[in-house]
C-alpha cells in the first residue's frame, strides 16, 4: 500500500510514518511550504497513492476567536481542496475532525449521528471543513478524535512533566472538562486499519474510556512516581478566550465494528507514551 499524508510534520503524521513503517506501508509526506492546502495548485506534487490522510490543521483554538480568516481558510476551505483533488482522482480520503464538533452537553459519549453544535470557532472551522470534504464526493471517511499528544510535539504531558521537572510539588488542573486523551501512535495505528477496512463516513476513532484533565494528571505523576499535589479547579476560572465542551468523550463503537479492532485505554495510550518520553529518562536522572 501507498499512503500520502498531509501535514506530516506534526504528532500525528510523525506517528503515521512510524505506524506505516511496522506494517510495510510505503508512506510519502508533505507539509508547508510544499504543500499548502489553501493553494489547490500546491496539491498537484501529490503522488499517485492509494489513500490520503489529512492531518494538517489550525489547531490553535483560542486563538481562532480573534484569528478567524485563517481558520476558516485552513480547516474548511483547505479541506475541502484537498478533497476534490481526491475525489478528481479517484483517491479515498480519511479527513482528520474533532470532538470540538459538539456542545458537550449530552453527558454521554457521543455517537457518530448525535448533532453538531460547536461552542467555539475552532469548532465550528472543523465542522465546515467536513461539510466541504462531504460535498467534494469521493470517496471520504471522517474520523473525529480527540485531546492528542504525541512525542513529536508539544502537548498536555509533556506540560505536565516540565513542571515536575522543575520542582513543583502542587499543580492546579481543570476538573470539570471531560474527554478521552489519545496517543497519536494508537490513533495512527486505528487510520491505517481504517484505510485496510475502506471506511467511509463519519468515524469517532480515540482511546477507550474517559477523564478529566485533573485524572489524566493524577495519573501522570503517578506513572512517573512524582511527589506532587493535584488539586482540582472549574476550566471557568481559566477564562479561556473558546469555550470547550464540557464532556466530549466519543464512542467508538463504529470504529470497532468495521475493523473488528479495539482502541487502547486512555491509561494504556499513557503508559506507552511514558514509557519512550525523554522527559522520562531527565526525571529519573534527576531523582537520582
Amino acid at each position: 500500500m501507498n499512503l500520502a499524508v498531509v501535514g506530516a510534520n506534526g504528532m500525528l503524521g510523525q506517528d503515521l510514518n512510524r505506524a506505516a513503517q511496522v506494517r510495510g506501508i510505503t508512506m510519502a509526506g508533505f507539509d508547508l511550504p510544499e504543500i499548502d492546502l489553501c493553494r489547490p495548485d500546491s496539491l498537484a506534487v501529490l503522488p499517485a497513492v492509494d489513500a490520503v490522510i489529512n492531518c494538517a490543521a489550525y489547531t490553535r483554538v483560542d486563538d481562532a476567536e480573534t484569528d478567524r480568516e485563517p481558520a476558516w481558510r485552513i480547516n474548511a476551505e483547505g479541506a475541502g481542496n484537498l478533497a476534490r483533488w481526491c475525489a478528481a482522482h479517484a483517491v479515498p480520503l480519511i479527513h482528520i475532525s474533532t470532538d470540538y464538533v459538539y456542545n458537550g452537553r449530552k453527558g454521554s459519549p457521543y455517537v457518530e449521528t448525535d448533532d453538531t453544535d460547536p461552542l467555539s470557532y475552532y469548532g465550528q472551522s472543523k465542522l465546515g471543513g467536513e461539510v466541504e470534504v462531504q460535498r467534494a464526493g469521493g470517496k471520504t471517511c471522517i474520523v473525529r478524535t480527540q485531546s492528542l499528544y504525541g512525542l513529536g510535539g508539544r502537548n498536555f504531558v509533556k506540560a505536565i512533566l516540565n513542571q515536575i521537572l522543575k520542582g513543583r510539588t502542587e499543580l492546579t488542573v481543570v476538573s470539570d472538562q471531560v474527554s478521552c486523551p489519545t496517543y497519536t501512535l494508537h490513533l495512527a495505528e486505528g487510520l491505517l486499519n481504517l484505510i485496510q477496512a475502506q471506511a467511509t463516513g463519519v468515524v469517532h476513532l480515540a482511546a477507550a474510556g474517559g477523564c478529566s484533565w485533573h485524572e489524566f494528571a493524577c495519573a501522570i505523576v503517578e506513572e512517573v512516581g512524582a511527589a506532587v499535589d493535584v488539586k482540582p479547579m472549574h476550566a471557568s476560572s481559566l477564562n479561556y478566550p473558546a469555550p470547550r465542551p464540557a464532556y466530549s468523550v466519543l464512542d467508538t463503537s463504529r470504529y470497532q465494528s468495521l475493523t473488528h479492532a479495539t482502541m487502547p485505554t486512555w491509561r494504556q495510550g499513557l503508559q506507552a507514551y511514558l514509557e519512550e518520553e525523554p522527559m522520562v529518562v531527565e526525571l529519573k536522572q534527576s531523582n537520582g
